[in-house]
């Protein structure tokens, strides 16, 4: 599939780190670092600019590296980017750990995964049908 791109950050686009890979990083496009001190929060540019097509969207989520080794992970997560959006896709960064963490200019700090999804049409209804599950959620069925 394409998808148009404009790369204003001095980085390369988004690759695939292997042939099975789901996500892609992204990388912080920075003028200088960014200190973000614990339980603090920002948002970091990464110069890109996507034009998605319809029925699709693409996802910012954690780098798993990130989020256990310092405590780092997007806080909206998944960041959802529309296929009508044409800003700067930016990340939301929080800093769950007790140290400070400096985000440097092209550090990989997320990744994106470009999706399909449904546009959902309600159908107005006075009762559901009924399922073996019924209301339960919430760990309702247990821990093991």
């Amino acid at each position: 599939m394409k998808v148009q791109i404009v790369n204003k950050s001095h980085h390369q686009v988004p690759t695939y780190a292997t042939g099975l890979s789901a996500g892609m990083d992204l990388r912080a496009n920075l003028s200088e670092p960014i200190t973000l001190k614990p339980l603090q929060r920002c948002l970091v540019p990464t110069g890109l600019f996507i034009a998605l097509p319809k029925g699709y969207e693409a996802q910012v989520r954690p780098r798993s590296g990130l989020a256990i080794k310092k405590g780092v992970t997007v806080l909206n997560s998944p960041g959802t980017i529309d296929a009508d959006y044409r800003g700067e896709v930016c990340v939301i960064l929080v800093n769950l750990s007790q140290d400070d963490f400096v985000i440097e200019d092209g550090e990989r700090i997320a990744q994106m995964v470009v999706a399909r999804h449904e546009t959902v049409e309600w159908e107005p209804v006075e009762i559901l049908d009924t399922t073996e599950r019924g209301e339960g959620g919430f760990g309702h069925t247990g821990v093991k």
